[in-house]
């Protein structure tokens, strides 16, 4: 763990664009980030929540004029819903 001294640093550099997310999840949570991670090439898992709300997102935009995305956004909603107790908690 960083330094109270490197941590308050690195809040005064980023306090404008960046926020520290520490969320205690599942280790299936982390499991899947750190497999987002591998897939795509991205730089951890930290870099791996950010492309899951972008690819969240533009699924969400696509789904205002594609019936096959709003589709998907549907059944992926409705999925997670009836498998919360799984990914949250």
């Amino acid at each position: 763990m960083a330094s109270t001294e490197a941590q308050n640093r690195w809040r005064r550099k980023n306090r404008f664009v960046k926020r520290q997310l520490n969320v205690m999840t599942r280790k299936l949570v982390h499991d899947g980030l750190s497999d987002l991670a591998d897939d795509f090439a991205l730089r951890g898992k930290g870099e791996a929540v950010a492309f899951a709300v972008f690819v969240a997102k533009a699924l969400q935009q696509q789904a205002d004029f594609n019936a096959e995305a709003a589709r998907l956004l549907d059944l992926f909603a409705e999925a997670y819903r009836r498998d919360r107790d799984l990914f949250a908690d």
